[in-house]
C-alpha cells in the first residue's frame, strides 16, 4: 500500500470516527439545559452539586488523591476583568499524567495541542455549576490515533471519574 493509500485510509477512518463520535459523546447531566446553552462536539458536560469554589477544590482534592499531576489553575474569570469584560466565573484546570498522556504525543505530536488534560469549571447565569471536558474517544478520532485504545480507555476512566466526585450520588 502507498502511502498516499495509507494516509488516505487514515483519514477516513478518522473521518468517520469523529462523525460517530460527534453524535454520541456531547453529554449533558441536565438535558434541560443543553437547549439554553449549547456544549461544543466532543464535549462531556457533568452538573456539580456544589458552588463554584467548592467544586474546584474537591476536583483538585480528587486529582491529588488519585496522585494526578496538576499543572495550573487558569483563572479565566480574572483574565476577562482586567479587560474589562464581565464573565461568569470560569477556571480551566490542567492535569495529567506524562507517562499516559506522552503515548499519545508518540502516535501523533499534534495530539499535543489537547494535553495536559483539561477541565473547564464555569457557571451558568441561573448559577448552576459545570464540569466539562473533551471526550478522549473524539481526540483519538482527531488526531487519527488508532493504537492507543487502551490508553483511551483509561483517561476517560480517570477524567470521568474526577468530573464525577463533584456530582453528588
Amino acid at each position: 500500500m502507498t502511502h498516499f493509500a495509507r494516509q488516505s485510509l487514515l483519514a477516513l477512518a478518522a473521518g468517520l470516527s469523529l462523525a460517530f463520535c460527534a453524535g454520541a459523546v456531547s453529554a449533558v447531566a441536565d438535558p434541560a439545559m443543553a437547549a439554553a446553552q449549547p456544549i461544543a462536539q466532543g464535549v462531556v458536560r457533568v452538573a456539580s452539586v456544589y458552588g463554584f469554589d467548592d467544586t474546584v477544590s474537591r476536583l483538585r482534592a480528587d486529582m491529588a488523591g488519585k496522585g494526578i499531576r496538576f499543572f495550573a489553575e487558569i483563572d479565566q474569570q480574572d483574565l476577562a476583568r482586567g479587560a474589562k469584560i464581565d464573565l461568569r466565573p470560569s477556571k480551566l484546570l490542567l492535569f495529567g499524567n506524562p507517562p499516559l498522556g506522552a503515548q499519545f504525543l508518540t502516535s501523533n505530536p499534534y495530539a499535543g495541542l489537547d494535553w495536559p488534560v483539561r477541565i473547564l469549571v464555569t457557571q451558568d447565569a441561573a448559577g448552576k455549576v459545570w464540569v466539562a471536558y473533551t471526550d478522549f474517544d473524539y481526540m483519538a478520532a482527531r488526531y487519527a490515533i488508532t493504537d492507543r485504545a487502551d490508553q483511551v480507555k483509561m483517561a476517560s476512566d480517570v477524567a470521568g471519574s474526577i468530573a464525577a466526585s463533584v456530582a453528588g450520588k
